[in-house]
């Protein structure tokens, strides 16, 4: 347990009697999740301005929020490293000094904070350094070196957990110390997801085991408030194996008095949530107890207002309100916060010097906004660079001599992220932050072996991005909003139809919910059907080569050492000027009669030739919308 500004161990506090009258205090909690090394309001893929972005526009929100509150405090929920060119330049080339994200925390006076699952994006040693710095708490409870019998008895990586001392003004003037309880928690996933740069240095224990066992200690050390920093999505209400969405069941703990949740990338209360069973989006509750989600790269801060009320058994919530503050008012943002503004000045220069580095000319536009409805230059250009690379890299492998296949998914295809969220490459000269706008994550290059009835499994959970398509039936929605566009990954080689008129096989988690329903038809290679028992070597990344061991078992397996971005910025230089050809190796099965609806980009490129769009007015989040002829 880690105490702040303390590291002995010391005996509770004990709370005077309360008086006659029982006190009053309110405490505001603010909090902000998923910054993803998000400092300034810039776009530093486009190269340019992006109002609204960073957590020098959500500084503003929080000076704001503390001036209306006697007593407050701040917290960040994780994935607060990776993200942009900044963040990768800090974990690639480790400039002296201390990290600006870390640097600019320490301005705004954060109590406490926790970890995500990015964080660990650029292994151990990077985190290790990167948090040496900080001078507040960051628990982690379930992220642990060794796993004991439970809990209480585990190794972790960061304290599991911080009691935080503060005093505070009640409602008539009074000073009263509190003992407020953090715990930090985070998907249990993350060994397999980043097992090329943890390698088998890191477990995670369940999200809600490891915050069960840890709260029973704080509230036997005498916490007066338990606040759970949950880096997890909002999920089933009932807990269950390597739950990546746990915040219900860590909020239905009894003991637990508010959650800070995340890693979704959700807002939270906040109209049109997803339902859930326990979720009242309206309120913000999670079983009950207040809970906020606040968005991503700093669009939104997470206000928690707790009315505490203290009897003869201690303090409990009386009262609380819910929300997640925007940056954008009236459609404007706010101004970003001077001072860390100026803090980050020197680490914007540097990045922006990094990211202007010339690598290469295209002769068209390359852009993602199409990717989700047809083959695109976008993906098929990484495609050939990591297929290339395979191709110089796999002699002495257990993949050697396999016919090699290569796999790429839209990293940057609109969704929960909103209609600038796009890669986009204009022609003409093309600049480093080029290829990080087509390759936004520091995955290393890798390969499976996979066999051909593998691959037919790997592209029926890559189609399950798509909506159930009725035949015959107009304007129906074409994307399954559960699935982030991420999870589609076809595969280049190869030539298939997707045949949306049939359910999806797998869900948006990985999960096989029809196990008689196949959409992938006509699957060839080389122009004859593909032998189900024919061995490939398929090129794709660290992270996807992980996690295909959940779906398919172990597999001879090949990890590079260099990140896929460095791979295609080389490709890049070694081709220019980019003329891509661009094959269309899979499309939708013909549905004469059949419409569907699809969203990107307010200014898309010119859509392949041989889609049949009507182009109709634009969503009230910004997208254009189209209409696509089956």
């Amino acid at each position: 347990m880690r105490r702040e500004d303390d590291h002995r161990e010391r005996r509770p506090q004990v709370l005077a009697e309360p008086p006659a009258d029982p006190a009053r205090l309110r405490l505001r909690l603010l909090a902000t999740t998923d910054l993803h090394a998000e400092i300034l309001p810039y776009d530093y893929h486009a190269d340019r301005p992006a109002p609204g972005l960073g957590l020098a526009t959500t500084a503003t929100l929080i000076a704001e929020a503390r001036a209306e509150a006697t007593n407050t405090l701040l917290f960040d929920n994780g994935d607060l490293l990776q993200g942009t060119p900044m963040g990768d330049l800090w974990a690639q080339r480790a400039p002296d000094g201390v990290h600006p994200l870390i640097a600019a925390m320490k301005a705004l006076g954060y109590d406490a904070a926790t970890v995500g699952n990015h964080d660990f994006d650029y292994g151990l040693d990077h985190l290790d350094r990167t948090l040496a710095d900080a001078t507040w708490p960051v628990v982690s409870s379930n992220a642990v070196l060794t796993l004991g019998a439970e809990p209480a008895a585990d190794r972790t990586l960061l304290p599991p957990a911080a009691i935080l001392d503060r005093e505070m003004i009640d409602e008539a003037g009074q000073p009263h110390r509190l003992r407020i309880g953090v715990l930090g928690l985070l998907p249990p996933q993350v060994p397999v997801w980043n097992r090329a740069v943890l390698g088998d240095r890191l477990q995670v224990r369940d999200i809600a085991e490891a915050a069960a066992g840890h709260l029973a200690a704080l509230r036997a050390e005498g916490c007066d408030l338990v606040v759970a920093l949950c880096h997890s999505g909002i999920g089933a209400p009932e807990a269950q194996p390597e739950q990546e969405d746990a915040a219900l069941p860590v909020a239905a703990l009894e003991g637990i008095d508010a959650v800070v949740t995340g890693h979704s990338h959700l807002v939270f209360p906040a109209p049109g949530f997803p339902p859930r069973p326990g979720a009242d989006a309206t309120l913000g509750r999670l079983a009950g107890k207040p809970a906020v989600m606040a968005g991503a790269r700093g669009s939104h801060l997470g206000v928690i207002d707790l009315l505490l009320a203290r009897d003869a058994q201690g303090w409990r919530v009386a009262e609380a309100q819910v929300e997640a503050r925007p940056v954008r008012r009236a459609g404007s943002p706010v101004q970003a916060c001077p001072k860390l503004t100026a803090l980050a000045a020197p680490a914007h220069a540097e990045t922006l010097r990094h990211i202007r580095r010339p690598i290469g000319h295209s002769t068209v536009r390359i852009a993602s906004h199409f990717a989700l409805v047809a083959p695109t230059a976008s993906l098929s250009l990484v495609a050939e660079a990591q297929a290339a690379h395979l191709a110089e890299h796999m002699a002495g492998s257990p993949l050697a001599g396999l016919p090699i296949l290569s796999a790429a998914a839209p990293f940057k295809a609109g969704g929960r992220a909103g209609p600038a969220h796009y890669s986009d490459v204009p022609a003409g000269p093309l600049a480093l932050r080029h290829a990080v706008d087509l390759y936004i994550y520091p995955n290393l290059i890798a390969a499976v072996r996979l066999t051909g009835a593998q691959i037919a499994e790997w592209l029926e959970r890559a189609a399950s991005l798509f909506a159930r398509i009725e035949p015959g039936g107009a304007d129906q929605p074409l994307l399954d909003p559960e699935m982030p566009s991420y999870g589609f990954d076809p595969i280049q080689g190869l030539s298939f139809s997707i045949d949306l008129a049939r359910p999806a096989r797998y869900d948006a988690h990985g999960r096989i919910v029809r196990p008689e329903a196949r959409r992938i038809l006509d699957l060839r290679w080389q122009d004859r059907p593909l032998d189900p028992a024919q061995p490939f070597a398929v090129a794709t990344n660290s992270y996807r080569a992980a996690s295909c061991s959940r779906q398919f078992g172990p597999l001879p397996t090949w990890i590079g050492t260099e990140p896929i971005r460095d791979i295609l910025s080389r490709h890049i230089a070694r081709t220019s000027p980019l003329a891509p050809e661009v094959p269309r190796f899979w499309r939708f099965r013909p549905m004469p009669g059949t419409t569907a609806i699809f969203e990107t980009a307010p200014a898309p490129a010119e859509p392949p030739p041989f889609l049949e769009l009507t182009r109709l007015p634009s969503s009230p989040a910004g997208f254009s919308r189209f209409r696509l002829a089956l």
